[in-house]
């Protein structure tokens, strides 16, 4: 990954630091990290900023820790980066990944419903992995996920009509399927899966 030092007012290194001293779960940096590697993946295929949508991927979820409601999860996070001097578009798809906590907003971009999508598939990914023998993402199908997708009962924090505005963000969603899985599938051991 390329480091393009403050165009976005913080670095990878220094977001994935941010992360890593906040985030006490090594689950939540983990989802941290597979988010990112999603919305890099989508900012690929979209022609979007792959760096600026991984960033966002990676910090979206600071303050799940201390703020775990959704009436108020993401305002912490908001503050935090605000305070940083983060890339206002960043900040704003972080917060409009939880419009619970922002009465009123509405995603409206490509990068609001790719955020919200990209970040929700993970956890019926990683849920698609655990329930096989093997626990490892490398033997998770594409068709396995866009099956569990289906299966309302499976995974039921994955919220299904978050993970649909994939195709508002331009990708449909059996492609987007294959896609997130794939980059979860190249940062596997990053994330021990």
């Amino acid at each position: 990954m390329m480091e393009t030092v403050m165009t976005y007012g913080i670095t990878r290194v220094e977001a994935l630091e941010l992360v890593r001293s906040i985030l006490k779960s090594e689950h939540l940096v983990n989802h941290s990290l597979a988010a990112e590697a999603v919305l890099r993946a989508m900012a690929g295929r979209l022609g979007a900023d792959q760096e600026k949508w991984g960033l966002a991927g990676l910090l979206h979820d600071l303050d799940s820790e201390s703020q775990p409601d959704l009436a108020t999860h993401t305002t912490e996070t908001v503050a935090i980066l605000k305070g940083k001097g983060v890339d206002p578009e960043i900040i704003e798809a972080i917060s409009r990944h939880n419009l619970t906590a922002w009465p009123g907003e509405k995603r409206t971009s490509m990068f609001h419903y790719a955020l919200a999508a990209g970040e929700t598939i993970t956890g019926l990914i990683v849920a698609a992995a655990l329930v096989i023998p093997e626990k490892k993402l490398a033997m998770v199908k594409a068709k396995s996920v866009q099956k569990r997708f289906k299966e309302k009962a499976f995974a039921r924090g994955a919220d299904r009509q978050t993970i649909a505005e994939c195709e508002l963000a331009g990708i449909p969603l059996a492609e987007f399927c294959q896609l997130s899985l794939a980059a979860m599938q190249e940062i596997a051991g990053d994330i021990g899966l």
